[in-house]
């Protein structure tokens, strides 16, 4: 690093360590200019949180958090939008944020991605402006949108 004149932010520094079936449990931490940088659970890369078990929880769990309280706010001005301009803005706010990477979460099982589904599901529901257990399944056709669980593995 020090020959292509980069420093590392020790401060922001995280050691991730994603061990194998048949790794002992061990506490691992590097050393770096005096500075013990511990491992930690999970650690956030381009938007992305990564947890040692690559079971995507926390990332799922923070999108789904951000999208519902968009979602929240979005039903505050809904009345007050065409079913065009909802579109335009539950997909800039929404379906962006669902659709980022999510080429990572595939081969989950469908319980882990369920939380993104039912935020699908809410967006479909809200541009329409439809009650809460109505079928999104035409919803989905119309809006030419394909559910994120239909290339999961079935099972928990």
């Amino acid at each position: 690093m020090s020959v292509h004149h980069l420093k590392l932010n020790l401060g922001k520094t995280e050691l991730l360590f994603f061990k194998g079936r048949a790794c002992p449990l061990q506490d691992l931490s590097i050393t770096v200019d005096n500075v013990t940088v511990p491992a930690t659970q999970c650690g956030k890369n381009l938007g992305v949180t990564l947890d040692n078990s690559l079971s995507f929880s926390a990332h799922i769990k923070a999108v789904s958090r951000s999208c519902r309280y968009m979602l929240y706010n979005i039903r505050k001005v809904r009345p007050y939008l065409t079913q065009e301009a909802a579109q335009v803005l539950i997909q800039a706010l929404i379906i962006s944020r669902l659709d980022y990477c999510n080429s990572l979460l595939a081969g989950l099982p469908v319980c882990a991605i369920k939380p993104l589904q039912l935020i699908q599901n809410a967006a479909a529901r809200l541009i329409f402006n439809l009650p809460k257990f109505s079928h999104v399944t035409q919803l989905f056709r119309t809006l030419h949108w394909s559910k994120h669980a239909s290339t999961t593995k079935p099972w928990c």
